[in-house]
């Protein structure tokens, strides 16, 4: 997950090119339980697989040289992590929601041994994390504080929003030193971007992992007050 509110379209590609070395059989994986606080994978590690999400959310992050942290993306149900570059994961990935995944080898996806469904659903997950990440870091430079927390509730919203009447109950596993990480600021500028939005009355915190949209047409606003 980037914060991005883009339209998604799916990308346009060859398949002719693609279809002869893999087989039309598409073979069906089990999905394998991850508790939270577990890890798929360390900075380093050699990439032998990339993970479908069915369920729950994994946080992407590396430590910087000067031992801070920059959370890179979350990982939400429909997403596929951990495309490599090379050989090695080159960040750390941890379960912050207990998760549902799916371990695909990427030996079997670049050979024939993979099927073609699997292979074109892999390579639009990719195409689309490119497009979500340049719209992110122009989302970073572009926005203010309470504009990148409003974006970023908006995303969760769309992605895992449980609606219920005129309001949607967002959860956040995450913590704000993890949001905070995530959108370049501070936790207390992301925990007085909360407040600001809820005393406009765009969102309630029931708990600190528990957001309702309140008024979604405010909070839209708010993400978009720049614009």
């Amino acid at each position: 997950m980037y914060v991005t509110l883009s339209s998604e379209r799916p990308p346009a590609f060859i398949k002719s090119d693609i279809a002869a070395p893999f087989r039309t059989k598409v073979t069906s994986l089990s999905p394998r339980r991850h508790e939270a606080g577990t890890h798929l994978f360390r900075e380093g590690d050699d990439a032998d697989y990339v993970y479908e999400i069915k369920s729950g959310i994994v946080r992407l992050a590396r430590v910087l040289e000067n031992g801070r942290r920059q959370v890179i993306a979350f990982g939400l149900p429909g997403e596929i992590i951990g495309f490599p570059n090379g050989d090695f994961h080159h960040t750390d990935c941890d379960v912050i929601a207990t998760a549902e995944i799916v371990a695909h080898r990427r030996r079997s996806l670049e050979t024939g041994e993979g099927d073609l469904e699997t292979h074109d659903r892999l390579l639009r997950a990719a195409l689309r994390e490119i497009t979500a990440m340049q719209d992110h870091f122009m989302m970073l430079a572009r926005k203010s504080a309470v504009e990148k927390v409003a974006s970023f509730l908006m995303v969760l919203s769309q992605r895992t929003g449980t609606p219920s009447g005129n309001y949607t109950t967002v959860p956040l596993p995450m913590s704000r030193a993890d949001i905070a990480d995530f959108l370049g600021l501070t936790v207390e500028t992301v925990c007085r971007s909360f407040t600001l939005l809820r005393k406009n009355g765009a969102i309630m915190l029931i708990t600190p992992q528990t957001v309702v949209i309140h008024d979604m047409q405010a909070l839209i606003d708010a993400s978009q007050d720049a614009e």
